[in-house]
């Protein structure tokens, strides 16, 4: 393997991992030779859209890479749950090196999506459970776990939102906000740590045709391939690859950026 593309010796917490795109993530990490961390909110969430029976069947398919995995639980709108699971993270594999912050979506206080979902219509019990589930929970594990990166002088950040962040759109109004304040806390967050050699950078998935996504919304079939056409829904592992090359050293100068991987759908 390319050194430069390279994760050996590396030590990855992928929040969201349990399933979608964050397992997806998990197992590139895996692939180009990172230990890894998964994380999902509970033992049986990886369930939910019927991908994994549980957290450890999740686990098993990204041990299968060969290198040393663990997987730890926890609400990451919970400032102590962060505390515990990030220890818990560095207690079996080591000090963390890299951190995906992948966990999030547009799921109401008693789940499922919101409903209404518009700008004006939508549960302030919804407004408040997505804001935690997303920006504040990315930034709690950005606060447990960048200050030990900061004193080693090295790791890299790669935060997850949505190209939802970038233009206006409606429903999902209040997740779509969200996601721009994600973007705009890694350009915050990137600013204080350059000094310290600590990378911090965002992708912005478009639509992807993840489990969840599959069953929570009408998808056009003729959208679902993975190749020969730009004009489709991403898969998985267009999201990994990226994240996969903003975590490695081929990134190295990459600092408080966001790609947008969409197909170029939002072209501005």
């Amino acid at each position: 393997m390319d050194p430069e593309f390279s994760l050996e010796g590396q030590v990855a917490l992928v929040t969201g991992s349990g399933r979608g795109l964050g397992h997806a993530m998990a197992m590139r990490l895996a692939q180009l030779g990172a230990a890894v961390v998964l994380h999902d909110q509970t033992e049986t969430s990886p369930a939910e859209y019927g991908e994994f029976t549980t957290l450890a069947d999740s686990e098993r398919v990204v041990a299968a890479f060969g290198r040393p995995t663990t997987a730890v639980t926890g609400d990451i709108g919970d400032e102590a749950q962060v505390t515990r699971l990030v220890a818990e993270a560095e207690r079996a594999l080591g000090p963390l090196t890299l951190l995906v912050n992948a966990a999030g979506g547009d799921i109401a206080a008693r789940g499922g999506k919101p409903n209404p979902n518009t700008a004006l219509g939508i549960k302030i019990e919804d407004i408040r459970a997505l804001i935690d589930r997303n920006l504040v929970g990315t930034m709690l594990v950005c606060r447990a776990v960048v200050p030990g990166m900061i004193a080693r002088r090295t790791g890299a950040v790669v935060n997850v939102a949505s190209s939802a962040g970038h233009f206006g759109t409606s429903p999902e109004v209040v997740y779509s906000s969200i996601k721009a304040g994600i973007v705009h806390y890694t350009r915050c967050l990137a600013f204080e740590t350059r000094p310290h050699n600590v990378r911090v950078n965002c992708v912005s998935p478009g639509a992807t045709a993840t489990a969840r996504f599959k069953q929570t919304r009408q998808t056009d079939p003729a959208m679902l391939v993975e190749d020969g056409t730009l004009v489709r829904y991403g898969a998985p592992r267009d999201q990994a690859n990226t994240v996969a090359f903003l975590c490695s050293p081929a990134a190295r100068f990459i600092h408080g950026q966001f790609i947008r991987v969409d197909g170029g759908l939002t072209l501005f």
